[in-house]
Order: structure tokens, then C-alpha cells, then sequence
């Protein structure tokens, strides 16, 4: 499985960005898939997940009520739309898959929010 992410760029404090990772070479609706992100001298951290199996989703508390992660299976993709950005989640955000591990990623998108 390929995961492509997009939709990176910068905006101000307060605005939004959907980030997408569209994924090619597999059955991608067997995939729980996640977004990560990594901010400069940071470890990677988790950031909203959503199962294979029934769609439940789960999110770290930073983001909880300001980001919505969703699936189309039908066109292999999954979203993370992300309002109320606010400077601290400036980072490289990556998309994962797996089944147990994430045995698959994308190459990240850089996402920058100004103050």
C-alpha cells in the first residue's frame, strides 16, 4: 500500500486546513488509518485514528473538538479536517495504515500556523 498526504500549507491562527491521504495498491478498507505529526525537535505524536471495522474514531486531547478525521473508501482516501488551528500544531503531519501496527506511511505535508 502507497499512502499519499496533501493539503499542508500555512495559515493563520484560527483557520482551517483538510489534509487528505489517498492510498493505492491495496483494499484500503481494510485499514485502520491515522494521522501523526512531528513538529520541529519533537517526537512524533498521534493525533486521530479511525478503525477498519466500524468507523470509531479517537483523537489526542490536544485536538479533540477542533480536528475531524472521516474515510471514503470509495475513493481510498481519508481526511483530517482541522479548525480552530492554533500555532502549536504546526508540524509535518503523516497518514499511517495498518492492521495492528502501522505497517504502512505517507511521506508527510508540512503543515505551519502563524500567530
Amino acid at each position: 500500500v502507497q499512502l499519499q498526504a496533501s493539503g499542508g500549507g500555512l495559515v493563520q491562527s484560527g483557520g482551517s486546513l483538510r489534509l487528505s491521504c489517498a492510498a493505492s495498491g491495496g483494499i484500503f478498507s481494510t485499514y485502520t488509518v491515522a494521522w501523526f505529526r512531528q513538529a520541529p525537535g519533537r517526537e512524533r505524536e498521534f493525533v486521530a485514528r479511525i478503525n477498519r471495522d466500524n468507523g470509531r474514531t479517537d483523537y489526542a486531547d490536544s485536538v479533540k473538538g477542533r480536528f475531524t478525521i472521516s474515510r471514503d473508501n470509495t475513493k481510498n482516501t481519508v481526511y483530517l479536517q482541522m479548525n480552530s488551528l492554533k500555532p502549536e500544531d504546526t508540524a509535518v503531519y503523516y497518514c499511517a495504515a495498518g492492521v495492528g501496527t502501522w505497517d504502512y506511511w505517507g511521506q508527510g505535508t508540512l503543515v505551519t500556523v502563524s500567530s
